[in-house]
């Protein structure tokens, strides 16, 4: 999903949005770093919580889609695929926690 906000970010009026490409960015990045960053803590407690904070990255990722979309920086179809992905990576994030969070209880 990354490479595909990077790209979306690089094209037209949104290059010179510097505030908002950069959030959207570091959204993105922040989703796979805290992914990586929780699981190498080896701890499933601190994983848990990694996964949290990656799960709320595609939340914040999402608002800023609606935010370019609003400024036209989006045409509708390429918003509707980068929603979709966020959507699917924040679904699959919550699936992984909830299993680590059984994993926690047993």
């Amino acid at each position: 999903m990354t490479a595909i906000v990077y790209r979306a970010t690089e094209q037209g009026k949104f290059q010179k949005d510097y505030g908002l490409r950069d959030q959207m960015r570091r959204a993105s990045v922040s989703i796979m770093a805290n992914i990586a960053e929780g699981f190498e803590r080896d701890r499933s407690s601190e994983f848990h919580q990694y996964l949290s904070v990656a799960k709320a990255s595609c939340a914040e990722l999402r608002s800023h889609l609606y935010v370019a979309l609003d400024a036209q920086y989006l045409q509708r179809e390429d918003f509707n695929v980068l929603k979709s992905h966020a959507e699917e990576a924040g679904r699959v994030l919550g699936g992984l926690r909830a299993s680590v969070q059984r994993r926690r209880d047993q």
